[in-house]
């Protein structure tokens, strides 16, 4: 005589009840992490005893200790953590892969938002590569150790600009500079070195110095309608 047990229809099992197939021995269970094992291995307490499982590669999202989370395997010995239910403390969230990721939309845009800071951190290198990079900020704070830049033309737009700096060298085939009004002042020695050199202004030219000296290999001409001289 065969005997078949009676379930009433309004008896479904919970979530965390094992349900073992008569043949495969599936196991489906909820659990809560008790801890994390090396070699990315975690224990699940469900129903009084402990499962042993490794992180499935679906579940991005790491499991930490107290998270309610899924236990499924074709048998007790092979349990995998597929997802995470509820989390401990939904404060922090951490998406964890063993090795390289790409997160990519083949038709569409990609957008990253944070309520309140967003962070890149790369232990050995923070890469950029596009056609056009746009940064809108209020304030920028930027250290960087050595700084290399090459690109075919640069336009800055400012109100102020102050360097401060022990050395600063320029080398340009053609320098042009245009303001209202110049200052410079050195505390050492002033050079130029140059085949011509034109100075003219509109009002009055002066060079003073306690002892000046004007020499020439060929000529000295001075012309004007007056010449005072002593």
């Amino acid at each position: 005589m065969n005997v078949a047990s009676l379930r009433s229809p309004m008896s479904q099992p919970t979530p965390a009840e094992h349900r073992t197939g008569p043949e495969s021995g599936a196991v489906n269970a909820l659990g809560t992490v008790v801890s994390a094992l090396p070699g990315g291995l975690y224990s699940v307490e469900s129903d009084g005893r402990v499962l042993h499982c490794q992180r499935a590669a679906s579940c991005l999202l790491r499991p930490e200790i107290g998270d309610l989370v899924l236990v499924s395997g074709p048998d007790s010995s092979r349990l995998y953590l597929t997802a995470v239910a509820e989390q401990a403390d939904a404060r922090t969230s951490r998406l964890d892969v063993s090795g390289d990721m790409t997160l990519a939309s083949e038709r569409g845009a990609v957008s990253i938002e944070s309520a309140t800071q967003l962070s890149l951190r790369g232990r050995e290198g923070v890469r950029m590569d596009a056609p056009q990079l746009e940064i809108d900020a209020n304030t920028a704070d930027c250290r960087v150790g050595r700084l290399a830049y090459s690109g075919e033309e640069a336009e800055v737009r400012v109100l102020g600009i102050r360097v401060i700096g022990r050395v600063y060298e320029a080398i340009v085939e053609r320098l042009v500079h245009l303001s209202k009004t110049a200052f410079r002042m050195t505390e050492g020695i002033d050079q130029v070195r140059a085949s011509h050199i034109d100075y003219q202004a509109t009002e009055m030219a002066r060079l003073h110095g306690k002892n000046t000296v004007v020499t020439a290999q060929d000529l000295i001409k001075a012309d004007a309608s007056q010449i005072h001289m002593g």
